[in-house]
C-alpha cells in the first residue's frame, strides 16, 4: 500500500504529477472533488464543505461564529478517513500536517520559482504576466495563511516534507517517477494495522467535537475520547441537566458513534 500526500504550489504542475502517480499506481486520488463526496459517505453534509479548500477564513468568520472551528474538525475528520484506508494520494488540506506522526505517510512538497510558475500559468491557461503573477501571489498568500491559521504551521517548514521537488529542474515525468520510487519503499508501503485504528478513532473524535460545536455546547469544557471503535467517552461538566443530556444526545447522533460512555456532572456557576 503507498500513502502519499501532496502539497503543491499553483503554476507548478502539481495536480496533473498527483493525477500520474495515482493512475500509475492505481490508487485513488483525494483531490478537492473526491474528497466531497467521501464527505457524504461519512455523514457531513455537502454544503458544510462545498467550498472545500485552503483559504484563510474572513476576520467576520474567526470572530464571530464556530464556521471555523467546525470546518477544521470535520476536515480532519475526512482526512483521517480517507487516510485510514492506508492509501492513496491526498492533495493539500493539511495532510502532511495531520499525518506527521503517521511513519506509512510519504510527505511530498512540489515548488517552483516564479519565473516557472509564472510561465507555466502563461502557456496553461494564457495569462498575461502580471495576471500570472497576481494569481501566484494571491495563492500563496491563502495557502500559507490557511496552515498558519489551522494548524500554526510554516507552509515552507522543510520539517514538514519527506522528498521536496523542485519544477525547476525536474520535468512533471521525472517528479512523478521519483514519487512513485520512494513511495514503493517498504518503510513507506508498511503501514500498521495500530496507525490505521487510531486514524478511524481520529476521524470519529474530530466528527463528536464538530457536531458538538454546531449544536452551541463548549467543548473546552469537555474532554472527547475514542478508545475503541465506535465507543465515545465523554468526561467534563455543564451548568445545566438540560445541557448534559444535550450532549448525550447529540454525539450519540453522530454517524459512527454506537456507544456513549458519559462521565458529564453539572456543576453550579457559583461552584466554578
Amino acid at each position: 500500500m503507498s500513502l502519499i500526500t501532496i502539497t503543491r504550489c499553483i503554476g507548478c504542475g502539481g495536480m496533473s504529477i498527483a493525477r500520474s502517480v495515482a493512475g500509475r499506481l492505481n490508487i485513488e486520488l483525494y483531490d478537492d472533488q473526491r474528497l466531497q463526496e467521501e464527505a457524504g459517505k461519512i455523514g457531513i453534509e455537502p454544503e458544510i464543505l462545498k467550498e472545500l479548500n485552503e483559504k484563510l477564513p474572513g476576520l467576520f468568520n474567526r470572530l464571530f461564529s464556530h464556521t471555523p472551528d467546525v470546518y477544521l474538525d470535520l476536515m480532519e475528520a475526512l482526512i483521517y478517513e480517507v487516510a485510514r484506508k492506508g492509501e492513496g494520494v491526498i492533495v493539500g488540506h493539511g495532510a502532511q500536517f495531520l499525518l506527521r506522526d503517521f511513519n506509512c505517510a510519504l510527505h511530498v512538497r512540489i515548488y517552483g520559482s516564479k519565473a516557472f510558475r509564472m510561465k507555466h500559468l502563461m502557456d496553461q491557461q494564457g495569462l498575461s504576466s502580471e495576471a500570472a503573477e497576481k494569481m501566484i501571489t494571491k495563492s500563496d498568500h491563502e495557502h500559507k495563511g490557511f496552515l498558519k491559521f489551522a494548524f500554526h504551521k510554516d507552509w515552507d517548514d522543510i520539517s514538514l516534507y519527506d522528498l521536496i521537488i523542485n519544477r525547476d529542474k525536474l520535468s512533471a515525468e521525472s517528479a512523478s517517477n521519483l514519487i512513485i520510487e520512494m513511495a514503493q519503499s517498504q518503510e513507506i508501503k508498511e503501514c500498521s494495522l495500530t496507525a490505521l485504528d487510531s486514524m478511524e478513532r481520529m476521524s470519529l473524535e474530530k466528527k463528536i467535537e464538530a457536531a458538538l460545536i454546531r449544536d452551541d455546547i463548549n467543548t473546552n469544557q469537555l474532554h472527547i475520547e475514542v478508545p475503541k471503535k465506535g465507543v465515545a467517552s465523554i468526561i467534563g461538566w455543564t451548568y445545566t441537566q438540560e445541557d448534559k443530556e444535550r450532549v448525550f444526545d447529540v454525539v450519540k447522533g453522530v454517524p459512527g458513534v454506537q456507544e456513549v460512555k458519559s462521565d458529564v456532572n453539572v456543576v453550579s456557576m457559583s461552584g466554578i
